[in-house]
């Protein structure tokens, strides 16, 4: 998604192409390739269409016959508080993965599966032990649109772009975790400090801004929320690029380098689109009864197999 030949980007007072206003990357573009679209790199227009109706039929949580079963019980939500989109990106890619080419997420080396596969294990056996059994959504700590890298959810894919001469400010509406860029050529932080969203420093190459992120805390808890119960650990470097690519869309992507979990780099690509509604708090701590409910739930399960 080249910018138009026709159109030139705004400028900030220091020179480069201004990226701040809100933005949101909800789509249906699927995440990973879907198995019937293997080989297929871009839909047509008449089949994204198509595949827009089908899937927005298929996410529909107040369907009765919807293949989830009894929304109302076996669902998180109804319909009205999904907020996907009705659109897959006007790139009309058939994944937000680009690379590798197949549009799959890579083979995880040998430890990491095992890892990971003994993870699983453990959490079927302690589900809820405590809170830290728990994702980190479902903990208030952490969601996959807070990034990096920067993906879309089931709801609140908006974001807010605050930019000066030495720092981008992002605000997701998901949590509402602001991350500091510094963009004054300071050095990462030492190895041994980490933090959940990574060290991020950025630069200009161009008319693109370059954000390299280290130093994650993963605590062999997945990054990327609901849609793929992946794996990282404390060699994830991912390399973000936003290019302004027209009057009301940005060119985000971002590259995910964890040696010793994948066999392969791996790469998205989201489109960030332009528009001027407000974004409200996120207060996902405020009440979170659903955490005091399993953990509850899960003591009851234990008292009733005791009495057993």
């Amino acid at each position: 998604m080249a910018p138009s030949k026709s159109w030139t980007a705004p400028r900030t007072p220091d020179g480069h192409p201004d990226l701040q206003g809100t933005w949101s990357n909800q789509t249906l573009t699927p995440f990973e390739r879907p198995a019937d679209l293997v080989g297929k790199e871009y839909f047509t227009k008449e089949e994204a269409a198509a595949f827009e109706r089908h899937t927005a039929l298929d996410r529909n949580s107040d369907r009765g016959d919807a293949p989830h079963g009894d929304a109302d019980v076996a669902f998180a939500y109804n319909q009205a508080w999904w907020d996907w989109g009705t659109h897959v990106y006007r790139t009309l890619r058939t994944s937000i993965i680009v690379e590798p080419s197949n549009g799959q997420i890579p083979p995880m080396t040998p430890e990491a599966r095992k890892k990971s596969d003994d993870a699983q294990a453990y959490f079927s056996a302690h589900p809820a032990d405590g809170p830290e059994d728990r994702s980190l959504a479902e903990r208030c700590v952490l969601f996959q649109a807070a990034g990096p890298p920067m993906l879309p959810d089931a709801y609140n894919n908006n974001y807010e772009i605050v930019q000066t001469r030495d720092y981008v400010a992002i605000m997701p509406e998901m949590n509402h975790d602001v991350r500091m860029i510094p963009l004054d050529g300071r050095p990462h932080l030492a190895q041994s400090v980490r933090q959940w969203k990574g060290d991020s420093r950025g630069h200009w190459e161009g008319d693109t801004l370059v954000v390299d992120t280290t130093n994650f805390m993963t605590n062999g808890k997945t990054r990327f929320g609901f849609i793929y119960d992946g794996w990282t650990d404390e060699n994830l470097h991912v390399t973000e690029r936003f290019t302004r690519t027209g009057p009301d869309a940005i060119l985000y992507r971002a590259t995910i380098v964890d040696p010793t979990v994948y066999t392969v780099p791996w790469t998205v690509e989201v489109i960030f689109s332009k528009h001027d509604m407000q974004i409200y708090e996120y207060a996902c701590h405020e009440g979170n009864y659903g955490m005091s409910g399993i953990l509850s739930g899960a003591r009851a399960d234990e008292a009733k197999a005791g009495s057993k």
